[in-house]
């Protein structure tokens, strides 16, 4: 017999609930579930970052939590970082003019991870940013166009642009 519960959840703003077996990870959730395949799913460890979500605005690892821990949370994907009008966000769009992605895996859990970030610190040094992203592999840039695109987009946000 299968172990299942019902849980009920926030996603990108969208009320959702489903019968879910206790096992799931939220990950497997979020791209088998509901479809939301911008979630990665790299090492299943928690190490590479990829698999990286906002729930109720903290960056947490998909793949380390279960499905039915995010019961009554509000769960931001990728997907759900654009502007409302389906436009890419001040961070989404200083990343591709600061080409800060090539292959795109890292991606979605680099902007959820410097999403977070951001909130909390609009005036990040480079070395912040770093570390910031300390936990999100990336094998394509070399971190230094992820890092000039967060600081373009940190100046944006403080002058009102973004």
């Amino acid at each position: 017999m299968i172990d299942t519960r019902k849980i009920k959840l926030t996603v990108n703003g969208r009320a959702c609930e489903r019968e879910v077996e206790t096992r799931m990870t939220l990950a497997d959730f979020l791209r088998h579930e509901l479809d939301l395949t911008g979630t990665h799913v790299g090492c299943e460890h928690g190490v590479c970052g990829v698999c990286t979500v906002l729930i109720n605005d903290i960056s947490v690892r998909a793949c380390l939590m279960l499905a039915v821990q995010a019961h009554g949370k509000a769960i931001t994907t990728v997907e759900g970082l654009a502007n409302p009008d389906g436009t890419l966000n001040g961070l989404q769009q200083a990343f591709r003019e600061h080409h800060a992605l090539q292959c795109g895996f890292c991606t979605p859990g680099m902007l959820t991870t410097l999403t977070e970030f951001l909130a909390h610190n609009s005036d990040p040094s480079e070395a912040e940013i770093r570390l910031a992203i300390s936990g999100n592999i990336c094998r394509c840039t070399g971190y230094q166009s992820i890092v000039a695109a967060t600081l373009h987009a940190a100046k944006a946000l403080r002058e009102g642009k973004s």
